[in-house]
């Protein structure tokens, strides 16, 4: 059975990963994002109580999810939707999530992937626990089918809609009661025998009828199986007075005899009773085989969800308005109060938020002042976008882009003592594999680049390389303290309506105050480092 909850008609990505995902998850702090959606946070009078624990496995799947882009608006908006709907059933989600890792944890326990060498070398050890699996899997089938029965008139989104459906046919009611049935009637050989502890009060034995003729020499022909169930009657410990009356009283029955004084017909006994079950098993495992991964499936699309609904309450927690973000042309962006998620997340507090609309930009180049917010500016929209191209809100009260699927980024980095080579020769390097993997549509984030090496050479190498992706059709945006570059970008441009190049500035008051808002403004040709210094030491 599908479940297609990350996509419409694909249970896994048809696309590539980013390239280089750990850059984008170690640059943009995602690894904090991480951490955040795997825990719960408890609510009490609108208060903060407790966190949990983090659940790894949610912090893996929002991972191994978010790392691989949606490629179209209506991939966007179908998993919009179905966040959406969580967000408004938020107890459904963890109960799907929930009972496909008890499933799954279930399973293990009963031998999924190990012991497979006892299994198969006794084959009673074999039935017996393919028997309970069958067990597990109705019982957690018949869980989800009342979960999605409660909110069956609730649902909205395409996505869950169309999932509750195809569940609803694939175990139907009808289907649900056969299978409830035949473990009924084959529950003698699980469920226990008179060989059980003393004090137990019911026993549960086979009740097994079959129709047959004879032929010459009394041999059986014709056998056909009618009936197979189980009964419950009281126990009576072996060798009692109420035991022997009732196998004397089951030996007159002309229809039934007893197995206990002849041992030969009590290994008979056994092996058809083994026979006809195993039988009836591998009937119903062909029932259930479609379920053999619908529980790994399952749980590991409704884990992204959980998650999702478990970073709107972290989003929540630190004050910021959220949105769910709208795609549009490429070469457009625009947003309202975005604010910096990790940074929030880390220190629990709203950071400031920076309203923009970048309408036909292909460049921007963001200077001004250190310590001024360039770099939270940029990682807000990195880490925007990678949640924006995964079908997850962000932290603005409005935020428009287009989607890249190639998104690539490049951020200046302490020097490493393990590094063979100097910095310069580092950063030349990453780069060089960013351009070997752009194309048209791609987005390149830059911080700091080339700051490794004089501001002179660092200007021409920055010139000439982002000229280069500009004419390959790649957008960019850079934060850079290269003062010749920007100039130079500014002369060649400055004038020109159509250049597609957008000059930012982080905002400077008169007395030096930041205010962490990026504006408008021709790049700036210092970067008030004095600022930090008077701050620091005192008055020049």
């Amino acid at each position: 059975m599908k479940v297609c909850l990350l996509y419409r008609e694909l249970e896994r990505a048809a696309d590539e990963k980013y390239y280089d995902t750990d850059s984008i998850i170690g640059d943009l702090g995602l690894k904090t994002l991480f951490l955040s959606a795997a825990k719960r946070l408890i609510f009490e009078d609108g208060k903060l109580k407790s966190v949990e624990k983090e659940d790894p496995y949610l912090m893996e799947t929002l991972r191994n999810v978010m790392m691989i882009p949606l490629t179209s608006e209506d991939d966007v908006k179908f998993r919009q939707d179905i966040v959406k709907d969580f967000l408004e059933h938020e107890e459904l989600v963890r109960g799907i999530y929930g009972i496909c890792s008890d499933v799954i944890r279930k399973w293990n326990m009963l031998g999924r992937g190990g012991r497979e060498k006892l299994r198969q070398s006794n084959p009673v050890t074999r039935l017996t626990e393919d028997i309970k699996v069958l067990h597990l899997f109705c019982d957690s089938l018949s869980a989800i089918r009342t979960l999605l029965s409660e909110q069956e008139k609730e649902l909205s989104s395409e996505g869950l809609k169309k999932f509750r459906d195809d569940f609803f046919r694939s175990f139907s009611k009808e289907r649900e009661e056969f299978v409830k049935k035949v473990l009924g009637d084959i529950s003698f050989y699980t469920d226990g025998s008179d060989e059980d502890d003393e004090g137990r009060e019911q026993v549960v034995r086979p009740r097994i009828v079959m129709e047959s003729g004879l032929e010459d020499g009394l041999k059986f022909s014709s056998l056909k199986l009618e009936e197979v169930s189980s009964r419950s009657e009281k126990f009576y410990k072996r060798g009692s007075a109420k035991y022997k009356f009732r196998e004397f009283k089951n030996s007159l029955t002309p229809d039934s005899f007893s197995t206990v004084n002849d041992q030969n017909i009590d290994e008979q006994s056994q092996l058809l009773e083994f026979g006809i079950v195993s039988y009836i098993v591998e009937e119903l495992k062909s029932e259930l085989e479609e379920y053999r991964t619908f529980f790994d499936k399952l749980r590991f699309q409704s884990a992204f969800y959980l998650a999702a609904v478990q970073l709107k309450a972290q989003m929540e927690r630190v004050g910021g308005e959220w949105c769910y973000p709208k795609v549009c042309d490429r070469n457009d962006l625009s947003f309202e109060e975005l604010r910096e998620l990790v940074m929030s997340m880390e220190h629990h507090v709203t950071v400031v938020g920076n309203t923009m609309s970048l309408k036909s930009k292909d460049l921007v180049i963001i200077t001004g002042a250190n310590q001024g917010g360039k770099s939270t500016f940029l990682r807000s929209i990195g880490i925007a976008q990678v949640m924006m191209q995964c079908g997850l809100p962000v932290m603005a009260a409005s935020y428009s882009s287009g989607l890249f699927p190639r998104l690539f980024v490049h951020f200046t980095r302490r020097e490493d003592s393990e590094m063979n080579s100097g910095r310069l020769d580092e950063e030349l390097k990453r780069m060089s594999g960013i351009v070997d993997h752009v194309g048209e549509g791609s987005l390149v984030l830059l911080n700091e680049s080339f700051a490794t090496t004089t501001e002179k050479e660092g200007s021409v190498i920055a010139y000439d390389i982002i000229r280069a992706l500009r004419e390959s059709g790649v957008k960019v945006l850079t934060v850079t303290h290269l003062l010749s570059f920007a100039k130079r970008m500014h002369e060649e441009t400055e004038g020109k309506t159509d250049s597609g190049v957008q000059f930012l500035s982080a905002e400077r008051k008169e007395d030096g105050r930041r205010t962490f808002r990026m504006i408008p403004h021709a790049p700036e040709l210092t970067s008030f480092g004095l600022d930090l210094y008077e701050e620091i030491v005192g008055p020049v």
